[in-house]
This record gives structure tokens, sequence and C-alpha cells, in this order.
């Protein structure tokens, strides 16, 4: 071609993706990724980045991986990180690493954090190689792309618009019955359900079992479809969960298992159980001050588990709740003060509620109303202390970069025994007289 039809095609290219970015993408998604290699390459990344934003994400990595590195790395630069995400996520981690070491290492980070979504959550639980199908595909050409890509096990096609939002589905059943000129858009039906990335486990189980669904769509906060929950894939997923977190809660490696060798588990185990012992000892040196006010008035004996328990109750929610938003995202460890103070007041609140029914059980077992109002203050105080620890434990964990999960229970149960002693008999010891 000469250079001035050469220049004209060009012109026109550009033209007609800029004003027709519909027909573009319809046009591009049926060609052979190196033909549309070839077309973007032409243009620069500021001309094609509308279309990038829109192309499927099995056909954007087809085009990535036929660029030049550095011609890829453009591109991944200039789109936005969900997209390169949903791009990215086509391929394995060790292709994925080669693209990300290629970025500056804070939009890399960034990249990989939105790729490593928490644990218990949708988005850690979906397979991200997910086939986005437009509505005027033609079944012979999603089978194409099927085939294409060697996928042997699915079960739907999910159909998007041109901003890979979910518009339906299609049976793979029902596609293989139709005629090879039939689009997509004629066979779909509606999804019955989907969710967002950072919904919790336990939220996907109810939605999959509530519509005995095998496939859940995922979706980002832009409610564009990212990935697919398989049933299978969840059961499994739960199991090592659950496994793992009642390992470390506890003081046990997440690589223990039951079969182990008795040296890998002792070694695993014995540090945490001697932390453990020092925190009991603490524990009991609490109780140890104020043992002539116990032998004084052997009833605080009695009640001193009552104001522990509570204690320790009220921690291990607050510790429940603030886990479940480090690893949801919902919150960060600079926020510390709006938590801790949350906490404090639903310990306060709470301690007032139990406070007032515990002090009325002792004053009709007792007939003291010394005894009532003594450990009514003590179960406020308590209360309060181990809402904040509750929430800070986890949150200094997260700061100091370790997982907050790792023995945070036998941390906090000390905490909580120890403020629970303290209060009720410190309380008791300077107001002996009303006993």
């Amino acid at each position: 071609m000469k250079p001035g039809l050469e220049n004209a095609s060009h012109v026109l290219q550009r033209d007609f993706i800029e004003h027709h970015l519909e027909d573009a993408l319809q046009l591009v998604e049926k060609m052979p990724a190196r033909d549309i290699a070839n077309v973007l390459s032409q243009h620069a990344i500021t001309i094609t980045k509308p279309l990038w934003e829109r192309l499927s994400p099995d056909i954007g990595m087809q085009v990535i991986e036929i660029f030049p590195l550095e011609q890829a790395i453009t591109v991944l630069r200039a789109l936005d990180p969900t997209r390169v995400v949903a791009i990215l996520s086509m391929r394995d981690v060790a292709i994925r690493e080669k693209y990300l070491e290629q970025l500056p290492e804070d939009e890399a980070n960034e990249l990989r954090a939105i790729l490593a979504y928490p644990r218990d959550c949708a988005g850690a639980l979906m397979d991200p190689r997910v086939l986005l199908f437009r509505a005027e595909t033609t079944v012979r050409e999603a089978l194409a792309r099927i085939r294409a890509l060697g996928r042997r096990r699915m079960r739907m096609l999910f159909i998007v618009d041109a901003d890979s939002h979910l518009m339906g589905k299609v049976d793979i059943q029902d596609l293989a019955m139709e005629s090879a000129s039939t689009r997509l858009e004629e066979i779909q039906t509606p999804v019955q359900a989907m969710v967002n990335a950072v919904a919790p486990r336990h939220e996907v189980v109810e939605i999959l079992e509530r519509y005995r669904l095998t496939d859940l769509p995922v979706v980002d906060t832009d409610e564009r479809l990212i990935g697919v929950v398989r049933y299978s894939n969840l059961v499994a997923a739960a199991e090592d969960v659950a496994s793992v977190a009642m390992q470390t809660m506890v003081g046990v490696s997440k690589d223990e298992r039951a079969l182990s060798k008795v040296s890998f588990a002792v070694r695993k185990r014995l540090p945490w159980l001697q932390i453990n012992l020092l925190t009991a000892f603490l524990a009991a040196a609490v109780v140890g001050l104020f043992e002539d006010t116990i032998a004084k008035y052997t009833a605080l004996a009695i009640l001193l588990p009552v104001v522990a328990g509570q204690s320790g109750n009220t921690g291990a929610q607050a510790l429940a709740v603030t886990m479940r938003g480090l690893a949801l995202r919902e919150i960060r460890a600079r926020q510390w003060p709006r938590i801790v103070f949350k906490e404090m007041a639903t310990g306060f609140w709470n301690g007032i509620a139990i406070a007032a029914t515990t002090s009325l059980g002792v004053w009709v077992w007792s007939q003291s109303i010394g005894l009532a109002a003594v450990i009514a203050v003590s179960m406020v105080l308590s209360m309060v202390i181990a809402g904040i620890f509750g929430a800070a434990i986890p949150l200094v964990l997260t700061a100091i970069k370790q997982d907050p999960a790792q023995s945070s229970s036998i941390v906090l149960t000390t905490v909580t025994d120890v403020a629970g002693f303290f209060s009720f008999l410190g309380i008791a010891t300077a107001f002996s007289a009303m006993l």
C-alpha cells in the first residue's frame, strides 16, 4: 500500500474507534488476536484506551502477549487497575508476575492487593478466568472462542454489555442445541443472583444454596463481572479456611497437619504454650494481690468468674468484628481511634445493661447492696477495657505487618482476665467497708 493510502487507512481506523466505539468493539472481537494487535499497535493508547477498557479480558490478554513487552506495559499502565486485573487474571501467577515486575513498585503493589483478595471473601474464592460474551455474538463465534481457549468444564456463558455489566447467561447445553447463526441475546436468560467481590464467604454460601446455583457471578464495586465462584471450589476452600483459622487462633501453625512429625508440632506449639503459661501467671499474680480481700469476703471468689467471663465475651466480639473489617478491607489500621472508640462505647452501654442484671441477681443472692454495687461498677469497667483491647489487638498486629489472627485469642484472654480480676477485686478492696 502506498504511503498516502496507508495514512488514509490509519486516519479512518482512528476515526472509527473514536466515533463508533461500539461498532469497532464488535468488529475487533471477531478478528484473530494477531490482527487485533496489529490494528491497536498503530494508534497511541490515548486513542485505543476506550476500546481496551471494553475488550473482553481473555482477548485483551492474548493481544498483550503478542505485543512487545515495553508496549504491553504502556497499555497496562494506562488502563484502570480493575481492568488490568481482569486481563492479567486470565493467566497464572508466573505470567502475571512477568508483567507486574515491569511496573513501578507502587502500581504493582496496588494490583497485587486487588489480585490477593482477603482469604474468606468471594474475590478469593472465585475463578477470575471467566469468558465475557456480547449479546450480538453468534453461537458459532462463541464456540470458536471456547474451543480456542480449550475450556472443557464450562457450564454457563455470561453475557455483558460494553462496560462488562452483567446482562444475562446462556447454559452451555442450550448453546450446543442452537444453530450457528443464532445470537446469544436470543437465548440468554436472566441472572438469578450475583455477589460483590468483597462479600464474606457465608453470604456466598447463602446465595448459592438459596438459588441452588453451581456457578455464582462475582462483580466489582462498579458491578462489572470479574469472575465466578464455583460451588465445588467453595466447599474445598471453606474446609481449608476453617481449619487454618481454628489452628492459628489457638497458637497452632497453619502448616501443621494431623500426621505431622512430633518434633515439628512441638517446635510450633511450645513457644505459644510458654507464652500462655506466662500470661496465666500474670493473671494469677493479679488475684494474689488481693488475697486478703478474698479471704475476708469469700463471695468475691464465687463471683470472680462471672466478671471475667463477660469481659472475655465482650473482647471476643470486638476482636471478631475488627478482624472481619480488616479482612474485607472495610477498615485500615490508621482508623484505630474511631474503631477503638466505637468498641469502647459498645462495651460501656452493654456493660450498663449487663451490670443492671448482674447486680440485681447478686443482691437477691447476697442481700448486700455494697457487693451488688461493686460488681456493677467492675462489670462496666472490665467490659469497656475488653472492648478496647479486642479492637486494638488485631489493629496493632496489622500495623506491625503480622497476621491479626495469629494467636490473638491467647493474648485477648489474658488481657480480659487481668482486666476482669483487677477491676472487680480492686474496686472491692477500695470499697470494702460497703461489703
